[in-house]
């Protein structure tokens, strides 16, 4: 008898908003993190921008989306549109 090992995966998953979609199956989804400084005691917004592969181009400019980690599909994208 063989034992199936499976192998559960913890991926990243972010939310965020479409700001372009001029690729082929990419799309770039910026992400908004509400964070405090640590020395100034405030709050303040980091943003960045993510590229996630969006096989068919089925998403465009101003949808929110979620995005998952996965292996790298490419120099700059390892995220996929979910």
């Amino acid at each position: 008898m063989e034992k199936q090992i499976e192998k559960t995966v913890k991926r990243q998953t972010l939310s965020g908003m479409v700001v372009s979609d001029k690729m082929k199956d990419t799309v770039v989804v910026l992400v908004e993190r509400y964070v405090k400084n640590q020395k100034y005691q405030k709050f303040i917004t980091l943003r960045k921008r993510y590229k996630a592969h969006n096989p068919g181009n089925t998403k465009k400019v101003g949808d929110k989306v979620t995005i998952e980690s996965c292996r790298p599909l490419s120099k700059q994208k390892s995220f996929k549109v979910i």
